[in-house]
């Protein structure tokens, strides 16, 4: 799963960065989505195979506060970018005789940047929202399934839900891979 989900979101990253046709707002905020989640799920996973493989569970304090801290960073990241990317939606529906001055490459690198500089600040609030709660208020069983669910699924997922079904994109691919 986790080399599903790398090689997918490299693929759409590659795509959308080698073909000009695809320099447009949607499929930067899809790049950008890309790259998040390949560090996304890279913040966890590896330590996690590594585990598996070691059959230990031993991670130091300064690994474990590094873990956690990319983890919420890229978290945060993938929801802030699905935002700006149902903003550039709502913009191509709702006034799509404006899109491309609405839209303009300024605006879209700026989205991107506040994106990057909201979940820095609000990564700390949510922290203390985590380890403020009772240990004894989790069910361990049930936190490890949505873990899963949030760090490996939906990472992998993204690519096919946002990009691979898109005939652009497939396009961008081909050409990409014929070079």
């Amino acid at each position: 799963m986790y080399l599903i989900t790398v090689f997918g979101n490299l693929l759409i990253f590659l795509a959308v960065s080698s073909d000009s046709h695809l320099h447009t707002p949607m499929y930067f905020f899809l790049s950008n989505l890309s790259f998040v989640d390949i560090c996304f799920i890279s913040t966890t996973i590896p330590k996690m195979m590594w585990n598996i493989q070691m059959q230990s569970k031993v991670i130091t304090y300064e690994g474990c506060i590094n873990q956690i801290y990319f983890l919420l960073l890229f978290a945060g990241l993938d929801d802030f970018l699905l935002t700006v990317m149902a903003y550039d939606r709502f913009v191509a529906i709702c006034h799509p005789l404006h899109y491309t001055v609405i839209m303009n490459s300024r605006l879209c690198g700026l989205l991107v940047l506040v994106s990057w500089m909201m979940i820095v600040s609000l990564f700390y609030c949510t922290t203390l929202g985590v380890y403020l709660n009772p240990a004894d208020a989790h069910n361990s069983h049930s936190s490890a399934i949505a873990s899963v669910m949030y760090t490996v699924v939906t990472p992998m997922l993204n690519p096919f839900i946002y990009s691979l079904r898109n005939k652009d994109i497939k396009e961008a691919l081909k050409r990409f891979i014929e070079q």
